[in-house]
């Protein structure tokens, strides 16, 4: 289904539709989780689409999806929620990324952002690999055509800052680390 939203311009349109909850044919939440990697597909990820990880016959892990790009390697995790999440999803993907290889960093989009207990929380947790991205963030992105630019930004700025929801908004262009 998200194969039709081949380009950033339907891709917008898919957002105006989420932001208005109307997306028939959708199951309560995948409209929005497929929106997120269809973002980084458009801008040239790589992207592996929502799978289970088994481990003798039992499923451990239910992934949202995963990208590369480049040097990046992404556990993606979308929460469309009315409500700004908190800490669990987060403490969630660090036990994710506790499994894989260290060079892998978790992404988490919350189209209602983050509670303020959660982003202190997230600030604290090692390693320091996820970063937080809100549903005015991907709106910026997929305004702007273009999410990896923004993902390289917050990768910079929270390997030198330890701040894992560095915001990107209001710039066409990131400011430099």
């Amino acid at each position: 289904k998200i194969r039709q939203y081949d380009n950033w311009t339907n891709l917008r349109t898919l957002w105006g539709a989420i932001k208005k909850k109307d997306t028939p044919g959708w199951p309560a939440g995948k409209a929005f989780e497929y929106l997120v990697l269809q973002a980084f597909l458009l801008d040239g990820g790589s992207v592996r689409w929502p799978y289970m990880v088994e481990i003798e016959n039992e499923v451990v892990e239910q992934i949202d999806g995963f990208v590369h790009i480049g040097r990046f390697s992404c556990i993606v995790e979308s929460k469309h929620t009315e409500k700004p999440i908190a800490i669990a999803p987060i403490a969630k993907m660090r036990n994710q990324l506790l499994r894989r290889h260290s060079g892998a960093i978790g992404l988490i989009f919350s189209f209602a952002g983050f509670t303020e207990a959660a982003v202190i929380l997230a600030k604290y947790i090692a390693p320091q690999s996820i970063l937080l991205w809100t549903g005015l963030e991907i709106e910026q992105a997929i305004a702007d055509n273009k999410i990896l630019d923004y993902l390289e930004y917050k990768y910079r700025t929270c390997l030198e800052t330890g701040i894992p929801d560095a915001g990107i908004l209001h710039s066409s262009t990131p400011p430099a680390p």
